[in-house]
């Protein structure tokens, strides 16, 4: 049991729920229903994931000795070597699975795999550290639409958007052991609120339905807006894209009050767990909305496991 709680912290698991949606909001920007290539897509993404966790771990093991010394590698419950192992394992695993659901998955998951490594390994503590980060959740949601459609420009623009969300949290976690600056927790909430409204705009959606096409792939039809009233479509992206703004918001707030380890922690917490409602907003977006309401099902179970294992 100890050992299997070592292997969960090492991998976070928790933060795990974040990654499907990824594969699954690329699928419906591309256009396209979920199918089984984006459920290859997900294992790539699931393997890749996972692949830097441990491999953060590994590059970071000196100094969590000094700063995080109750993590798995520092306090000795995992060896350094098994680490890079499973690195490397599941690294080969995403790329398999990638390959699997086609040559347009794998030219997108190849990347992401090499800008996962170079994050962890030597751009992390530099400058281009956040952007890599930002790089690696666009290519991760470009990754479902390729492996979907084949066509992964189609889902530029989102991947913009989570990328954008991506590169605020990770400048927030940069500080998250010293504290002491609101700069980074209050520019990310200025992020975060543009997003929020950006997301629930829903351009898509909007010109679909004023041609009176269906704007809830494979969970309904579009029949114009109600009077003076939003349809359950547009109501559905405004709660989503209020609940992303609230749990990435508020301990962003708090961290640009007071700057401390614990707040700035709890800040970068709030803004992976808002990765979810993200995703899902950027999801109802596109029409999805049944898409969109599955992913957001993912976010109770990773609060439910947060309570359990750390993911910082």
């Amino acid at each position: 049991m100890s050992r299997r709680r070592a292997w969960a912290e090492l991998l976070r698991l928790p933060a795990l729920f974040t990654v499907p949606g990824d594969a699954l909001s690329g699928a419906v920007a591309a256009g396209a229903r979920p199918g089984p290539r984006t459920l290859l897509a997900i294992g790539s993404s699931l393997c890749l994931y996972e692949a830097g966790m441990a491999l953060n771990d590994w590059a970071d093991r000196a100094e969590d000795a000094v700063e995080r010394p109750h993590r798995p590698l520092p306090s000795g419950r995992i060896r350094p070597s098994s680490a890079f192992t499973a690195a490397c394992a599941l690294t080969a695993a995403g790329l398999g699975l990638a390959a699997g659901a086609g040559r347009p998955a794998l030219a997108v998951a190849t990347p992401l795999a090499a800008t996962v490594w170079a994050y962890d390994l030597g751009l992390k503590h530099t400058p281009a550290g956040p952007v890599a980060m930002a790089a690696a959740r666009g290519l991760d949601h470009l990754l479902g639409a390729a492996a979907t459609t084949g066509r992964p420009r189609a889902a530029l623009p989102s991947a913009a958007l989570l990328g954008t969300h991506t590169l605020a949290v990770t400048a927030v976690s940069r500080r998250e052991t010293q504290g002491g600056t609101s700069l980074p927790p209050l520019a990310a909430l200025g992020a975060t609120a543009v997003l929020a409204r950006l997301v629930a705009g829903g351009r898509r959606e909007e010109a679909a339905g004023a041609q009176g096409a269906p704007s809830l792939r494979g969970g309904g039809s579009q029949r114009g807006p109600l009077r003076g009233g939003p349809t359950p479509a547009q109501a559905l992206r405004t709660a989503l894209a209020a609940t992303y703004a609230v749990t990435a918001g508020r301990p962003y707030a708090h961290a640009a009050l007071n700057p401390s380890p614990p707040l700035t922690q709890r800040a970068v917490g709030g803004g992976i767990r808002a990765t979810i409602p993200l995703q899902a907003a950027l999801a109802a977006r596109a029409g999805a909305g049944l898409t969109a309401l599955a992913i957001a099902a993912l976010a109770p179970l990773g609060r439910r496991y947060a309570k359990k294992v750390s993911i910082t």
